[in-house]
């Protein structure tokens, strides 16, 4: 049985990685389904076809979360095309690595946009649907690094630990009402940007993948394993489902122990 027919969904940042993992997951269950993020048209292409494949509706929105204006169009449309937006994840991303004293204002402006008022902007622009409609759910992609700091990357620290501010506070705006507002909080996740780190540990020590792995992971996630994007698509898609309905201003780990970590 589809646990979300006729619902749907807008995920930003979902050409891709966690954020397509999600799209995929949600259009299993009968969602209809508003990608975005940047891309060749061929590959975007390629992307929305395979979602529109699962019997869903599939729209494409190329918008810049860093840009408010972009967004209330992206909203506008998908709201125009697909109905409502019921279901909002906040996936879209962009980190730098610089030690603060470093950090460019250019990259720091451009991260806090995406990351932080991204996030704002499209909340503030879906509640009133999902009040008139009585039923929404907002998940906000926070990290491990929302409860944790990590030198050299003060933008994605900042953001993720004010991504939990955004949530609790429109949990509680919407308490009484039949939406949700909860965080996740990923560990260590097994994508491309981590088969990059994968594939530099290799080269510098010279040793297999498993044990490239293992020696990334040791003094992290205490499980040993990557967290995968299918896991966290999958609790996503619990947080959308009826057995969800009373879990709001959460922040939930899904990190192999990480968080556990003294």
């Amino acid at each position: 049985m589809a646990l979300l027919r006729g619902r749907n969904a807008l995920i930003t940042g979902s050409n891709g990685g966690i954020g397509y993992a999600i799209a995929a997951a949600l259009a299993d269950q009968g969602c209809n389904i508003a990608l975005n993020g940047p891309g060749a048209p061929d590959e975007i292409e390629r992307l929305r076809s395979a979602i529109a494949s699962r019997n869903v509706r599939c729209i494409y929105s190329p918008a810049d979360v860093g840009k408010s204006l972009e967004i209330e169009r992206m909203i506008a449309d998908a709201t125009a095309q697909l109905g409502s937006i019921d279901i909002l994840v906040n996936n879209a991303v962009i980190r730098h690595f610089h030690p603060i004293e470093e950090f460019p204002v250019e990259e720091w402006d451009a991260a806090l946009a995406v990351n932080v008022s991204a996030a704002f902007h499209t909340i503030r622009l879906v509640l009133a649907g999902m009040k008139a409609r009585n039923w929404g759910r907002i998940i906000n992609m926070g990290s491990i690094y929302s409860t944790r700091g990590c030198e050299n990357r003060v933008d994605y620290v900042t953001a993720k630990h004010a991504i939990l501010g955004i949530t609790r506070t429109a949990a509680l705006e919407v308490a009484r009402t039949g939406i949700t507002c909860n965080a996740l909080r990923p560990g260590w996740v097994l994508t491309p940007h981590s088969e990059r780190q994968i594939a530099d540990e290799m080269a510098k020590s010279g040793s297999t993948r498993e044990q490239a792995i293992q020696s990334l992971l040791e003094t992290r996630q205490p499980s040993g394993r990557f967290v995968t994007k299918e896991q966290v698509a999958a609790f996503v898609v619990f947080l959308c489902s009826e057995a969800a309905a009373n879990i709001t201003g959460s922040a939930l780990s899904i990190d192999g122990g990480w968080s556990a970590v003294p």
